[in-house]
């Protein structure tokens, strides 16, 4: 989104171009030349399908063994606290309930009408709504991190613990956000699908890095701040969409938000049960997460083209309002009061310059952001979004 990472530099996809000399010894160097040859293609071809350059080095495993036993005592906590912010399969929304109906004589009308209201969208719009749509879209990616967190995670893939059924029934959920929007975006005939769809296979190839160490202290402080930043994402969609008058669109992306924010209030209740039971183990999780800083989910997307198209993309975001550096820091001042990180007493030294830091935190953000937005620049030269076409839009 609206976070600027270092540029990621993604390796050549190029085809397979080997040729295979016939030779008759098995041992010449003709056959030797090959084998070599097919050794550095298919090394080349496995960096293609892998993440791209590490930016750090990857910690896993961080949480001492016996902060285990805390997550195994929330199990029944889990259960009356964490599962009743799931709704029912047959009460919840369905993507079909918001798109045309392919079995009705007026499919082809409906179609028409969403096409006709999505004329009016201009191309920055659809980059934007297009990332968050990728973003959804790379869920196998975000079920699979939630599975590596140490006390919780899924052991058998259909485990009836609490923390398991609860990492279940949330994909499903998050499951709809992307298939919605993807019909919306192939029925508005304004975007570049077989690019997209490329998008995403790259993206969930290349997995993600949100520096959360199997650690579920540090996942939890991430999804919450996660769930956050995708229901303002999503508010901000509806909000324009409804500024251009696409009302279907914006209840779309409104619905979308809705279940995020529910999904916020989970993720937050968790952590606000880990700073009841371990102040000074939680805080410290907290201040570091932050001084890390949060990378967004999507921060390895590739187009096949451009290596910088998720700093591209959240620059087009940060520019039309949809997710900003101010938003950054409001979501950690938020975070901050709902858990009263203030408030904490009793701590370790350490702890204590923890919650110093991470009380100060926002209004240093907001104090750099106002002396970036002082030394900004000009306009940037037009850069081009295979996702609509190629067609260029100003940074």
């Amino acid at each position: 989104m609206a976070l600027k990472l270092n540029p990621v530099t993604f390796p050549s996809t190029r085809s397979l171009n080997i040729t295979f000399s016939p030779s008759r010894h098995p041992r010449s160097p003709r056959t030797l030349l090959v084998a070599s040859t097919s050794t550095k293609e298919a090394q080349k071809l496995k960096k293609s399908h892998g993440p791209p350059k590490e930016v750090h080095v990857q910690v896993t495993h961080s949480m001492p063994p016996q902060k285990l036993e805390i997550f195994k005592s929330l199990e029944g906590w889990a259960e009356d606290n964490l599962l009743l912010h799931l709704k029912p399969v047959e009460k919840c929304w369905q993507p079909q309930d918001f798109l045309p109906e392919p079995e009705s004589d007026g499919f082809y009308d409906q179609v028409k009408e969403l096409r006709e209201r999505a004329k009016e969208l201009p191309d920055d719009y659809f980059v934007v709504l297009v990332g968050d749509m990728i973003t959804e879209e790379a869920l196998p990616t975000y079920q699979t991190m939630l599975n590596t967190l140490d006390g919780v995670r899924d052991e058998t893939g259909a485990s009836l613990t609490s923390w398991a059924i609860w990492t279940r029934a949330w994909t499903a959920e998050e499951n709809r956000h992307g298939d919605l929007l993807n019909k919306y975006l192939y029925l508005s005939g304004r975007v570049d699908m077989k690019q997209i769809e490329k998008t995403i296979q790259y993206l969930i190839g290349s997995g993600m890095d949100p520096k959360t160490e199997n650690n579920p202290y540090l996942g939890f402080i991430y999804t919450s701040f996660q769930e956050r930043a995708t229901f303002i994402s999503h508010g901000n969609t509806a909000r324009l969409a409804k500024e251009h008058g696409d009302m279907k669109l914006a209840q779309i992306c409104g619905i979308i938000a809705a279940d995020e924010k529910r999904h916020e209030t989970a993720y937050t209740k968790i952590v606000e049960k880990l700073f009841e039971i371990d102040p000074d183990g939680t805080v410290l999780a907290l201040a570091d997460m932050m001084r890390k800083k949060i990378s967004m989910p999507a921060h390895l997307m590739f187009d096949g083209q451009d290596d910088n198209l998720f700093e591209n993309y959240s620059s087009v975001a940060q520019r039309i309002g949809v997710y900003t550096a101010k938003d950054y820091a409001d979501i950690l001042e938020f975070l901050v009061g709902r858990w009263k990180v203030e408030t904490l007493t009793g701590l370790s030294a350490e702890g204590n310059r923890a919650q110093e830091f991470v009380c100060g935190l926002p209004a240093r953000i907001r104090r750099l952001e106002e002396r970036a937005a002082g030394r900004a620049k000009q306009p940037s030269s037009p850069v081009p979004f295979s996702w609509i076409f190629g067609r260029e839009l100003v940074l």
